[in-house]
């Protein structure tokens, strides 16, 4: 925790105009950067969101020059002062649209290859198979991002609705032994047991019957799902 605080201050999705004048540092990637000569402005992103930081030749010439060769997907840290986005540049689609951080002070953590594809930007038949190869880029693509948080908390709400009814969650075994019942088995060899397998369970009521009859009358599973299908 300590590192994180040294790290940061806030998050990118976190600075309002009620922080005006207050001094914050924040790390993030390089969503966007554009450069106007003695100004360049920074769209910086973690995956909480996004806040705009500015460097000025002028002001901070020092954080100005550490900054100029920064690209998309570098990591940088920056700290400065909050302050309100000039008259007409707000932007209403972000939550941090009506501020900016002037930045004073700016460090380079890591320097980043061009990506193999945008991560700031939907691509239109980005290939599957590329966007695995690089799965921890693909992951910090917003699409990706929302439909990961969107599933957080759609399971929390589940959870909190069926616990306020007095469920319980229980996980049953995900592999038991193998059980005949017809379809094709979904199979992972046992190391300890040279020729033996576990199975998904093709009989899943077996073990819900198995809690009933040991009292658990309401209870629920955030079930995973695993198929070997052709």
């Amino acid at each position: 925790m300590a590192g994180q605080q040294s790290l940061r201050t806030h998050t990118c999705g976190e600075l309002r105009p009620e922080q005006v004048g207050h001094r914050v540092t924040l790390a993030g990637w390089v969503h966007r950067r554009r450069d106007h000569g003695h100004l360049t402005f920074f769209d910086l992103r973690d995956r909480y969101g996004i806040t705009q930081v500015v460097t000025s030749a002028d002001e901070a010439p020092a954080a100005h020059e550490a900054g100029a060769e920064a690209r998309n997907e570098w990591v940088i840290q920056v700290s400065g002062a909050v302050r309100h986005r000039p008259q007409g540049t707000t932007n209403p689609e972000l939550p941090t649209g009506e501020i900016e951080v002037a930045v004073d002070e700016l460090t380079v953590l890591n320097e980043s290859k061009v990506p193999p594809f945008y991560i700031n930007e939907e691509q239109p038949g980005l290939e599957e198979a590329l966007r695995l190869r690089y799965r921890y880029l693909d992951l910090r693509r917003p699409p990706m991002r929302d439909r990961l948080l969107l599933r957080a908390r759609m399971v929390s709400e589940i959870r909190r609705e069926l616990e306020a009814h007095g469920f319980v969650e229980v996980d049953t075994p995900l592999l038991i032994r193998s059980t005949p019942e017809g379809a094709r088995d979904f199979v992972v060899p046992s190391r300890l047991q040279p020729g033996q397998f576990f199975a998904l369970p093709q009989s899943p009521q077996q073990l819900k019957q198995l809690l009933m009859v040991a009292g658990y009358d309401r209870y629920y599973q955030m079930a995973h799902c695993m198929r070997d299908e052709d």
